[in-house]
């Protein structure tokens, strides 16, 4: 999956927790959340923030795909919210194959 086909699933699917996401559609989309991000902390918009709240659901809906895509729950996607080790796990997670290969 591309960078364009990866937003354009992401965003269509946008509040779909069920089925599955493929590594590369979650991590091009992740890389385009984090330049988004980069663009608008370097222009210090008051948009922006209102801009990555509402792609806060997209990125939790294909977080969830993507743990759905391993055998997991998208409930681990909670684990974030421990500062440091949370975030390891779950970027360890995501990047494992799909189950069953």
């Amino acid at each position: 999956m591309t960078l364009p086909e990866s937003i354009r699933a992401c965003l269509t699917k946008y509040a779909d927790f069920k089925g599955r996401a493929a590594r590369s559609e979650f991590w091009w989309f992740t890389l385009f959340v984090v330049l988004i991000a980069a663009v608008f902390s370097y222009w210090r918009d008051p948009w922006s923030g209102g801009l990555l709240v509402a792609i806060l659901l997209p990125q939790l809906a294909v977080g969830a795909r993507r743990l759905h895509d391993i055998g997991k729950s998208g409930w681990w996607q909670l684990f974030a919210l421990v500062p440091v080790a949370g975030i390891i796990l779950l970027m360890i997670l995501w990047a494992l194959p799909r189950k069953g290969q």
